[in-house]
């Protein structure tokens, strides 16, 4: 095979394949249909020209046969006058008309078995129409039905196209995700080990670390005066809740005092 053989073959190749994918079956059914349909109309629009042709020569025809007739009175009334000379004229027109209407009854019946060859054919190419188009339309709802069935089996496999696209950018994100997910961590990381210093400071980690001992000790002085401050509050108020108690009980003797006299004074005027 030579290398335009070979070309001329990978080119047609590639154009059937091209052709095969862009390919509407229901849309090639459709064609072919109506183009059924037109050639069964240009049968009809044949036939109708040719019927038009058959009664113009039938029409012909009538007009011969008048003119036969009339031809035939002519000869006659020439004969009862005597006149042999225009008689015989009639006579050869008359007979001149009967050759074209036996010509025109030849293409008359030659139209008419055409006529009836077409009509038959028409008929039948009508049924070949009918016939198909009760099989295009099954045809046509059998493929949507296993387009349909693919669309979903292929959605729910994931395979076809779309869903590939989708799979492969559900797989770019979720890897997009971790990757920044673990950048995230890597810097929380070395932020929290100081491996990131800051740009506008002078300070480095040891710097740092010393104020951290230097904060720490602060606090710690801080909280051992609040610890003093709350202790020495606590013991004043403990001593001042002494004394209080004993001003509570020497009026609760003076009280009681006061009671055990008013009652010996009671006593003392029920005896008198």
């Amino acid at each position: 095979m030579g290398i335009l053989s070979r070309a001329s073959y990978v080119v047609r190749s590639k154009l059937n394949a091209l052709l095969n994918r862009a390919e509407d079956p229901t849309e090639t059914l459709d064609y072919s249909y109506e183009r059924m349909r037109d050639e069964l109309q240009e049968v009809k629009q044949g036939i109708a020209d040719l019927t038009t042709q058959k009664k113009r020569l039938e029409i012909q025809k009538r007009r011969l046969e008048e003119n036969v007739e009339k031809h035939n009175e002519q000869a006659r009334e020439a004969v009862r006058q005597d006149r042999d000379d225009l008689a015989r004229r009639a006579l050869e027109k008359k007979k001149e008309k009967m050759n074209q209407i036996e010509d025109l009854e030849g293409q008359i019946a030659d139209l008419q078995s055409t006529q009836d060859d077409l009509v038959e054919k028409k008929n039948e190419l009508q049924s070949r129409i009918e016939e198909f188009r009760t099989k295009k339309e099954t045809m046509k709802a059998r493929y949507e039905a296993a387009e349909a069935s693919t669309r979903v089996s292929e959605a729910m496999s994931g395979v076809g196209d779309e869903m590939s696209d989708v799979g492969r950018a559900l797989e770019r994100a979720e890897e997009r995700t971790d990757e920044m997910e673990a950048r995230a961590a890597a810097m929380d990381e070395l932020q929290e080990s100081g491996a990131f210093e800051d740009a506008l400071s002078d300070e480095d980690e040891i710097d740092r670390q010393l104020e951290a001992g230097r904060t720490e000790s602060e606090v710690e002085a801080e909280l051992e005066t609040l610890k003093s401050e709350l202790g020495t509050s606590e013991g004043s108020s403990d001593r001042s809740g002494g004394e209080g108690e004993v001003d509570v009980d020497a009026d609760v003797e003076a009280e009681l005092d006061e009671l055990r006299e008013s009652e010996n004074d009671e006593d003392t005027e029920e005896s008198a």
